[in-house]
């Protein structure tokens, strides 16, 4: 089978989650595929209409209005779901927001099946599949559990041990606490730069792996921090991120306390988990319950510096044994997480496609909007 995976942001060797969730699913698929792996600077230049599957994370309207007239089997990634995230940036104005959501609209009324990254997630699209009139009494029939239209595929671990050269990241005698994400106006950096102020520790040194367009108040606090905050330059290499995972004490993470947070499934924490790092994040969403449950760390409450900094020392003091994540590391191995995938695209049958949006994608598919949607893309990325 002909398949081509769209990731939703640049594939290289830097890459965000987008990237590297496209990369790693292409990979599992071209085992049993032939797989084409199409960044969004290549999608002018493929024809996606040519194979039999396309597998896309957000996809500009003149193409979902071309994909819903072919024989192509379009199965769309929503881990990411952008219509929280769009609310909680900043930066988006209402004409950017409104071109988000109705990209990921769009994506819910045309395609032919779906996979997110938790249940949680996958309860919020059941309910818009429903709203858009994709779930009838005839899907409902033929499979109650509507796992044919909608499943879950997690972000991913490696199956390899994490190798890599030290680079210098540590000092003789530090402690190293490492953000392993970037920077973006629904995560809270400014809590755990403060709660490292609070420790008050001159052998505890807090590390920011990655960047984004919400760094101004990170850099402010940083630098009121002293040598004990860093900010990297830039994303550190995919292939290169094992060498600072095993540099570091403990991966901490922090968001706010909003819808986005509730639905978010903060990939970069599944570094954590394959270095077996022990994890300081905020509760409220997946992965902050799941290192709860699982003993692999601290969960929080978004915002409190006192418990956040509480949750650092202790960590400090007596980490988990790392036999603690092996587990985990199986159950989220790519070879097992992809098995949903693998099966989707092999169905046949498709909930009834609502042909109203696609007659909208292309009236609305005027240059503005494609310029609007490709800018959604990017500042989401």
């Amino acid at each position: 089978m002909k398949v081509a995976v769209v990731a939703g942001a640049a594939v290289g060797v830097r890459m965000s989650s987008g990237g590297i969730r496209a990369t790693e699913i292409a990979r599992q698929l071209d085992r049993d595929h032939d797989v084409t792996l199409v960044g969004p600077d290549d999608l002018a230049r493929v024809r996606l209409a040519d194979f039999d599957t396309v597998i896309a994370q957000m996809l500009p309207p003149a193409e979902l209005a071309r994909l819903a007239r072919s024989r192509t089997r379009v199965v769309f990634d929503l881990y990411v779901p952008a219509l929280t995230e769009a609310l909680a940036t900043r930066s988006l104005g209402n004409g950017l927001r409104r071109a988000g959501v109705l990209a990921q609209e769009l994506a819910l009324a045309t395609g032919d099946a779906f996979v997110c990254a938790s249940e949680r997630q996958r309860d919020l699209w059941i309910g818009m599949l429903v709203e858009l009139g994709r779930v009838d009494p005839g899907v409902y029939a033929r499979d109650p559990t509507l796992r044919d239209v909608i499943d879950v595929v997690p972000f991913g671990l490696p199956e390899a041990e994490p190798q890599g050269e030290p680079v210098g990241l540590k000092r003789e005698g530090e402690r190293l606490l490492l953000w392993t994400g970037g920077i973006v106006d629904w995560l809270d950096p400014l809590t755990p730069i403060r709660a490292v102020q609070q420790l008050g520790r001159d052998d505890v040194r807090l590390v920011f792996m990655g960047r984004g367009p919400d760094t101004h108040a990170a850099r402010l606090a940083a630098a009121h921090a002293g040598e004990r905050v860093a900010l990297l330059d830039g994303w550190v290499p995919y292939e290169e991120r094992a060498s600072y995972l095993l540099e570091a004490d403990i991966g901490v993470s922090a968001h706010h306390d909003t819808v986005e947070s509730r639905f978010a499934f903060r990939t970069r924490l599944l570094d954590h988990f394959w270095a077996r790092l022990p994890t300081v994040t905020t509760e409220g969403d997946v992965l902050g319950e799941l290192v709860e449950e699982r003993g692999l760390g601290r969960a929080v409450r978004a915002g409190d510096v006192d418990a956040y900094a509480e949750a650092i020392e202790a960590l400090l003091a007596e980490p988990p044994l790392p036999s603690r994540f092996e587990q985990l590391r199986k159950e989220l191995a790519w070879p097992r997480v992809v098995a949903p995938l693998r099966r989707l695209i092999a169905l046949e049958s498709s909930p009834p496609k609502r042909r109203a949006p696609v007659v909208r994608a292309r009236l609305f598919g005027a240059r503005a909007t494609l310029t609007a949607t490709a800018r959604v893309r990017r500042a989401l990325s």
